[in-house]
C-alpha cells in the first residue's frame, strides 16, 4: 500500500510540473485543447445525424454511440495527458533516449511515462466528460459507473501504447507500426460493436482489443451490470500487464544511445 501511495504521489507531482510548464504558453494551450474538443464534436454530430436517419442499428441507439465516444475520448485523453510519453515510446526506445530515465530512483517505466504531458489530449478528456453529462444526462449510479469505466479505458489505452511502443526493442524503430496500431484501436473502439461478427470479432478481442471499449462498458452502462464492468477492467488489466511485461523483457535488449541530457 505504501508503494502504491508513493507512486500516486509521484504521478501527482509530475502532473503539477507538466501542467505548469504547459500553462507558460496559455494561448497555445487553450488552442490545442479547444481544437481537439471541436474535432471530437464534429464526429459526434456525424453520428447524431446518422441516427436521425436510422434510429436503431442492431439494437444500438444514438445514446450508445455518444456513450462509446465519451468513454473512448475520456479514456484516451486521461491516459495520454498524464502519461504523454506513452505516445512516443517507440521512438524514445529506437533513438536510445532511455538513458536519462534510468538515472531516476524507483522503477524506470513510471518516470518515463509520466515525464511528458500530451496537451491536446486534455481536450479529449474534457470532451468525453462534458458530452456524456450534457447529452446523456445520467443519474448518479450511471455517472459513477461511467467514471470507473473511463479509468478502465485509460488503463487499456496505456497498456496498449506500452505494448506497441515496446516493439522497438525487437523490431528497431517501430514508431509507425505503434501509431497505426493505436489508431486502429481508437477507430474500432468508437464504432458500434454490433457491426462486427466472426473473425473480425475475434480480432477485436485480441489483436486490437477494441471490444473492451465498445462492448463491455456499453453493456455495463445500459444495465448497470457489474459483471460487464468487471470484464472491461479485466481486459484492461491483461493488456496493461502484458505491456509492462513486454517492456521490461525488451529492456534487456536495449542499447544505450550515449546521450547526455540535462532535465530541470
Amino acid at each position: 500500500m505504501n508503494a502504491i501511495l508513493n507512486y500516486l504521489a509521484l504521478a501527482v507531482a509530475y502532473i503539477r510540473l507538466n501542467l505548469r510548464a504547459a500553462l507558460e504558453y496559455r494561448a497555445a494551450f487553450w488552442w490545442q485543447v479547444g481544437g481537439m474538443f471541436i474535432n471530437n464534436t464534429m464526429w459526434v454530430v456525424f453520428w447524431v445525424l446518422f441516427f436521425t436517419r436510422f434510429p436503431v442499428l442492431r439494437g444500438w441507439t444514438v445514446n450508445d454511440v455518444i456513450t462509446v465516444w465519451a468513454l473512448a475520448a475520456s479514456g484516451f485523453g486521461l491516459s495520454a495527458s498524464i502519461a504523454g510519453n506513452s505516445l512516443t515510446l517507440a521512438s524514445i526506445i529506437a533513438q536510445g533516449q532511455l538513458d536519462v530515465w534510468m538515472l531516476y530512483p524507483r522503477k524506470l517505466l513510471p518516470h518515463l511515462l509520466l515525464g511528458r504531458m500530451s496537451i491536446f489530449s486534455i481536450g479529449d478528456a474534457l470532451f468525453g466528460f462534458v458530452v456524456y453529462i450534457v447529452m446523456i444526462r445520467p443519474d448518479l449510479p450511471h455517472l459513477v459507473l461511467f467514471l470507473l469505466l473511463v479509468l478502465s479505458t485509460a488503463f487499456l489505452f496505456l497498456g496498449f501504447s506500452i505494448l506497441t511502443g515496446s516493439l522497438s526493442f525487437y523490431l528497431g524503430n517501430a514508431s509507425v507500426l505503434a501509431d497505426q496500431w493505436r489508431f486502429a484501436l481508437i477507430t474500432f473502439g468508437t464504432y458500434p460493436a454490433v457491426l462486427f461478427d466472426g473473425g473480425a470479432k475475434l480480432i477485436l478481442y485480441t489483436v486490437i482489443p477494441a471490444f473492451f471499449i465498445s462492448q463491455y462498458p456499453i453493456e455495463a452502462l445500459r444495465n448497470l451490470s457489474l459483471g460487464n464492468a468487471f470484464m472491461a477492467f479485466l481486459g484492461a488489466a491483461v493488456v496493461l500487464g502484458l505491456g509492462v511485461f513486454v517492456f521490461y523483457h525488451g529492456l534487456r535488449r536495449y542499447e544505450s544511445g550515449n546521450l547526455m541530457e540535462m532535465r530541470g
